[in-house]
């Protein structure tokens, strides 16, 4: 039997690698040897819990989670079954794609692991194909910056629309790359981090908001004008809001700042729940709209990646190899020290 080493949920706060029996593919499976792996605030709340609840006892102990749901690697084995893919192909993967159970995120298979089972595989639906000028680390960004585009998809944003994303995290920032490639003429990102603002800048932001030293409505509206809510209060021309911070300051703010006719689009988790001024969003009749995963954007992004991948590369801020997975991870958990951190398997390209 050959083994391989993959990484799971530890105790509260830890993970463990552990030596595991490498996957065999069945005809219609392929086998990807992962050569980068980014990690997700997801790992990091698996970290927090110590795992996920029991499937049996929902509420009871907890169980190990493999975690990984970013990979990008190099196919080595492929079923007779398969069509479309050889043995060398580089690819990215679509993790909720696997039918036992979301990769990383609960189901039997992790892609923080020198191996990864592609079950049923398919190009254009588990899987997709990119060529050998991106790098893995770089390619790995695919899954994140598809959660990231289906945030801009859903709020519609036209050319002539003005924006601010809260949260220079992967996600905010994916979108604001988007927002500016899909033509959006003025786009702000708000953060507390100053390095993540500079970061936000670089990849094109139109300018930033330190949301922790500068008042928020009153900067809006000298960058998009100022315009009114359904009373006819003074408010800042902001047509949309994105939040991919989570916190409930910003769902507060968004309602004061809120135009007539507004949105706001909820790509963050919310970390905890908070009083929603109902009242406030009548005032401006704000739309609320929600934004989960990606139902059609995991490989409509690929090319797009692969053409600006300069710009996407920027995002990531830590390569660290797969034998210091344990620093990746202390990394990723620790508040401001690391704005995307990507682990590699093998040579970096």
């Amino acid at each position: 039997m050959s083994t391989m080493k993959s990484v799971r949920t530890g105790g509260v706060g830890t993970i463990e690698v552990v030596d595991t029996e490498r996957p065999v593919p069945g005809p219609r499976d392929a086998l990807v040897r992962v050569r980068a792996c980014g990690i997700c605030g997801t790992d990091v709340a698996f970290l927090h819990t110590g795992g996920m609840p029991a499937r049996a006892h929902l509420g009871g102990d907890m169980v190990p989670v493999p975690l990984g749901h970013e990979p990008a690697g190099e196919i080595v084995e492929v079923g007779a079954e398969v069509d479309g893919l050889e043995a060398g192909d580089r690819v990215v993967v679509n993790p909720q794609d696997a039918p036992t159970g979301i990769i990383g995120c609960g189901g039997a298979h992790g892609g923080m692991s020198e191996y990864l089972l592609i079950e049923n595989a398919e190009v254009g639906r588990s899987v997709a194909v990119f060529p050998a000028t991106v790098p893995f680390a770089v390619a790995s960004l695919n899954e994140p910056m598809a959660v990231a585009r289906h945030c801009v998809n859903r709020s519609e944003a036209k050319p002539r629309d003005k924006v601010v994303v809260f949260g220079a995290g992967p996600i905010g920032l994916g979108a604001a790359i988007w927002l500016k490639l899909r033509g959006v003429r003025h786009v702000v990102v708000a953060d507390v981090i100053p390095s993540r603002l500079e970061k936000a800048l670089a990849v094109g932001a139109d300018a930033v908001i330190n949301t922790a030293e500068e008042d928020v409505a009153a900067r809006l509206t000298e960058l998009h004008g100022q315009s009114a809510n359904a009373l006819g209060q003074p408010r800042p021309g902001t047509d949309i809001f994105i939040d991919a911070a989570g916190v409930p300051i910003v769902f507060n703010t968004v309602v004061d700042s809120a135009k007539w006719g507004a949105k706001l689009v909820m790509v963050a988790v919310q970390k905890k729940g908070s009083e929603i001024d109902l009242g406030g969003m009548l005032r401006s009749e704000l739309t609320l709209i929600a934004s989960q995963g990606y139902p059609t954007e995991i490989f409509e992004v690929t090319p797009e990646l692969v053409e600006h991948q300069e710009r996407f590369a920027k995002l990531i801020s830590h390569r660290v190899p797969f034998a210091e997975a344990e620093r990746a991870f202390r990394l990723a958990r620790t508040p401001g020290a690391a704005e995307k951190v990507v682990v590699t398997l093998g040579d970096e390209d």
